[in-house]
């Protein structure tokens, strides 16, 4: 299977896999629904399957990309170069609110979509999660897995730290599944878009964000253990039942407000000693 499409040969280290079906590239396009004044941002644009429809619809549209070809070959775009601002930069280590100085909307919020490279795209989205106060909607292709793990409930086998941290940031929406063949070359993967919409205030209160991640982090990471055991660094057996936590149930049963009670009651007993 070739992985040239028009001209330029993908990139393995850049997790690169173009778009090249019309039908769901109108759909994407349909779903982000870009107006006009709004300020947005496309990540990783690559050869332009969304960027050159986006721009279609409006004047100004800045995209992220790391590749110099490819940020060259948009740079020289013969019909919407102009309309282009070009960060050459890695979005991980991108400051989001430096962006909007040169937005049609200095003091508006972002929009921002792309196609992910899907080896950075949960550090991505939780690199853009420390910027959702200014940010009004997010699209992004995902592996369908992780688009799965977003939108997970307690009780399911996709439930997960991921699924706690997006939702206590964001409502997450899946809106299409995409084939493999809709790339050039084809991802081994089902793919998937996602919404997600920063709430307008926090669903639960913390007292500390990092410290909700840390029990996350530890709970999960030995999901087949009762809490009791994969969160005994943090909670004694005696203080899950203070805070009407059963010591035996496991991480995945655990709703973001039971994880936000464990991170507070943490907080709270620690600044007391």
């Amino acid at each position: 299977m070739s992985k040239t499409h028009l001209g330029h040969t993908a990139r393995k280290r850049f997790g690169q896999n173009f778009l090249h079906d019309d039908y769901v590239i109108g759909n994407i396009v349909n779903a982000i629904n870009p107006q006009e004044g709004e300020n947005l941002v496309e990540i990783g644009p690559g050869l332009g399957a969304l960027t050159d429809p986006v721009c279609e619809e409006v004047s100004k549209l800045t995209v992220v990309e790391l590749d110099r070809d490819l940020a060259d070959r948009l740079r020289h775009h013969p019909f919407h170069g102009t309309k282009l601002t070009i960060v050459e930069q890695d979005a991980l280590k991108l400051d989001f609110t430096d962006l909007l100085e040169q937005m049609p909307n200095p003091k508006g919020k972002l929009r921002v979509f792309g196609n992910l490279p899907y080896n950075i795209s949960t550090p991505l989205m939780f690199h853009l999660f420390s910027f959702s106060s200014h940010v009004h909607d997010m699209h992004f292709m995902l592996q369908k897995e992780v688009v799965n793990r977003l939108a997970a409930a307690p009780g399911s086998k996709s439930y997960g730290r991921l699924s706690v941290m997006a939702q206590y940031y964001c409502t997450v929406i899946p809106v299409l599944h995409v084939p493999p063949e809709a790339f050039k070359p084809p991802p081994k993967v089902d793919s998937a878009v996602v919404r997600l919409i920063p709430h307008s205030a926090p669903p639960v209160a913390l007292k500390s964000v990092p410290l909700l991640e840390k029990v996350c982090a530890a709970a999960f990471n030995q999901r087949r253990k009762t809490i009791r055991n994969s969160l005994k660094d943090y909670v004694s057996e005696e203080e899950l039942g203070q805070l009407d936590l059963s010591a035996t149930a496991r991480a995945e049963t655990l709703s973001l407000a039971d994880f936000a009670a464990i991170a507070n009651f943490v907080a709270e007993r620690d600044e007391v000693a």
